[in-house]
């Protein structure tokens, strides 16, 4: 999901590995679902099929049930998010809800009357997002079971990335979806449990690969997208409806839309087109693996968009390839064969800005000027999520930034390489303000750099998302603290260097779960560093990194007093005949006069970090250094025939988790190039501030 402030335990594969074509499947799902578009109310029956891929027996099974969390203001994503969701408010009495008619174990016993609603997060008896269903008999290791499920799913007015506005509907999260079995040594499971948590305002999914193949029933004039292929249509000119086959293999999860006036426009991604021979064999050499693995799959692109918004069609599909082989050519191929991405209409703003498998929601107005790369960024933010939150399905309950921040990252990479430093949007009654102003392009760095530094530090990066602070908190470490938390650690490593880690932890854990710790492990190995320092403050920690200048002290040697010489010839030199002669080579215009300087630096934050120090002097002199950083402070003494002219600690700002840059470096003399550094800071701020209050979700 894009937030713009202003935006197992397995073997191992080798380094650069080319990961598994597809996943194991074990949740898949087979349903049949009609819609009813005047009461937007969706009747379904699905076939799930469990595979108890672990050791462990399994007594009972866990579902979720993620639309009763629009069921009324007592479920816990209410009472969490205060009825809004980003800027997004709940209004009037359209709830939502989902009932479970009926399950059974296929040709087995009926298992209706052992549902039971549980809140293993906070014991809230007024939140029904989770089940459980004790089983006659136990699930044994390498089992598979089939149970079926009717159900029936209300749909509530676009709201948090679901429902309906007026005709258009937007679904997700509308079916019996199994939990996730963890055993232990999976993850950080410690013994085998189910990891299903209730539906928080803060918090995104989780689940297991699975097919799936997928009926849906709508009236005949309605336009429909959805996850994966449509495989067949039928019409049932009786009931005015036509039938919809949607398929895909080795998905975390199923959405789609359906809006009579939708307009439908397809367009071919050919990899042979988009990408050069150039390209492909730089990728190659820098990852050291052979061309045909860097090369990318011809994909299908459709779109659906308002009528109204119809001559931003093109922008749309830009934005697809360029997101296409940009995330292809560094992560690995897009292994599926189409990409859907969806154009709210006005007033459903709620669905937009959000990703499911193979099916994205993108985000943009009436004129959206052609200097606003507002529905690029979302476009290929949205489309990033196929890499980190589809193809590597880590915890987004629990590890949000494996997802929203490693995306953040990437999609800044992506959006500079292709359209230049990004332009964020700050949209004023259809207006670009930057272009209007003709102010500097302003990137996803700044942006995210900006956030970071006004954003109290009150969690740790790695949080369950319901556990963070606030809303606030919990979207700053998400999305921009982890963009400049990376940031700074491609600075470290060297951009290369941290190219190589991206792709081989995406390959390395494509179509499986992986941790915090699992992506440590990959930067210490890759690097070939040993990160954990960085790791144990940054991303396990909340520890301030704050450097900083203290004194300069630069103090002319005078001519020495007292017994001076060596012991057998002795002279005595005292104020009175040293006087005036000082005076006397200051008239000599070749005379160069000793000084003594000291620089104090200081660490002003808890973080522990190794810095860079420049010192220039007037003659032209250089000291280069690095201090530890450990101690509190740090004192250079020099004795030359030249003043301090700077110092700059982290010249070349490595470290974007600095909580000051304005602190960091120190001149001899005001001048012009301070005057206009201080100038840049106030716009950067000011840009900023602008950016951070008119915040799109």
């Amino acid at each position: 999901m894009l937030r713009i402030a202003a935006l197992f335990a397995a073997a191992a594969l080798g380094a650069h590995a080319q990961s598994a074509p597809f996943a194991k499947p074990v949740a898949s799902y087979d349903i049949q679902a009609a819609l009813d578009a005047k009461s937007h109310t969706i009747t379904g029956q699905e076939t799930l099929t469990w595979l108890n891929d672990s050791p462990d027996t399994v007594p009972a099974l866990r579902f979720h049930l993620y639309m009763n969390a629009f069921r009324s203001t007592q479920s816990t994503f209410f009472r969490e998010s205060g009825g809004q969701l980003r800027g997004d408010q709940f209004k009037g009495d359209d709830w939502g809800y989902i009932k479970v008619r009926s399950m059974r174990l296929q040709g087995g016993a009926d298992l209706t009357s052992a549902i039971r609603f549980i809140q293993p997060d906070d014991n809230n008896a007024d939140d029904r997002t989770v089940i459980e269903v004790a089983l006659p008999q136990p699930v044994k290791p390498g089992e598979t079971i089939r149970l079926d499920i009717a159900f029936t799913t209300k749909l509530p007015m676009i709201f948090a990335r679901t429902g309906f506005h007026g005709d258009h509907h937007l679904v997700g999260q509308w079916f019996p979806k199994i939990g996730v079995w963890e055993t232990a040594g999976f993850r950080y499971s410690t013994a085998g449990a189910w990891n299903c948590h209730q539906f928080h305002a803060n918090s995104e999914f989780f689940a297991n690969y699975g097919d799936y193949r997928v009926n849906l029933t709508v009236p005949t004039n309605y336009v429909i997208g959805a996850t994966g292929e449509q495989t067949r249509r039928t019409d049932d000119k009786g009931k005015g409806t036509s039938t919809y086959t949607f398929e895909q293999r080795s998905v975390t999860d199923f959405a789609w839309t359906a809006q009579p006036s939708y307009l439908r426009e397809e367009r071919l991604f050919q990899a042979d087109r988009e990408t050069t021979a150039a390209e492909v064999a730089a990728a190659a050499k820098l990852h050291g693996i052979p061309e045909a693995d860097v090369r990318l799959s011809d994909v299908r692109m459709i779109a659906l968009v308002q009528p109204e918004h119809r001559e931003q069609t093109e922008r749309h599909f830009r934005s697809l390839r360029a997101a296409l082989k940009g995330f292809g050519l560094a992560y690995g191929r897009y292994p599926f064969k189409t990409i859907t991405v969806v154009d709210p209409p006005y007033g459903a703003g709620g669905a937009g800005g959000m990703e499911y498998p193979t099916f994205i929601t993108a985000g943009t107005t009436y004129h959206l000027p052609e200097d606003s790369l507002l529905l690029e960024m979302v476009t290929v933010h949205e489309f990033g999520h196929q890499f980190w939150m589809q193809l590597v399905a880590s915890n987004e309950f629990e590890e949000s930034w494996l997802d929203e921040g490693f995306n953040t990252y990437s999609t800044g990479a992506i959006m500079d390489r292709v359209f230049g430093p990004s332009t964020l949007p700050f949209m004023f009654y259809g207006r670009n303000l930057w272009s209007d102003l003709k102010l500097p392009r302003i990137s996803q760095e700044s942006a995210d750099r900006a956030i970071h530094l006004i954003t109290p530090r009150r969690d740790d990066l790695v949080r369950r998302a319901w556990e963070y602070y606030d809303g606030s908190s919990y979207s700053a470490s998400s999305y921009s603290r982890t963009g400049v938390t990376l940031r700074t650690m491609e600075a470290l490593l060297g951009k290369d260097t941290m190219d190589r880690v991206m792709r081989t932890y995406h390959q390395r854990w494509r179509f499986r779960h992986p941790t915090s710790r699992d992506f440590q492990k990959v930067v210490n190995e890759v690097s070939g560093r040993n990160m954990d320092w960085f790791f144990d403050q940054f991303v396990f920690g909340k520890r301030k990194l704050d450097y900083a200048v203290g004194t300069v002290i630069c103090d002319r040697v005078n001519t020495a007093r007292g017994f001076l010489g060596a012991d057998d010839a002795l002279k005595l030199v005292t104020k009175k005949t040293a006087d005036g002669t000082d005076d006397k080579q200051d008239k000599d215009k070749n005379f160069k006069p000793e000084y003594a300087s000291t620089v104090k630096l200081e660490r002003r934050g808890d973080a522990v970090v190794p810095v860079d120090i420049v010192i220039r002097f007037t003659d032209g002199h250089v000291h280069r250094s690095t201090w530890d950083g450990v101690y509190r402070w740090h004192k250079l003494k020099f004795q030359r025939r030249a003043e301090v002219e700077s110092v700059v600690i982290d010249p070349q700002h490595k470290y974007q988790l600095d909580a000051s840059y304005a602190n960091n470096s120190w001149r001899k003399d005001y001048n012009s190039r301070l005057s206009a550094s201080w100038g840049s800071a106030f716009l950067f701020w000011f840009q900023n501030l602008l950016l951070t209050l008119t915040a799109i979700a």
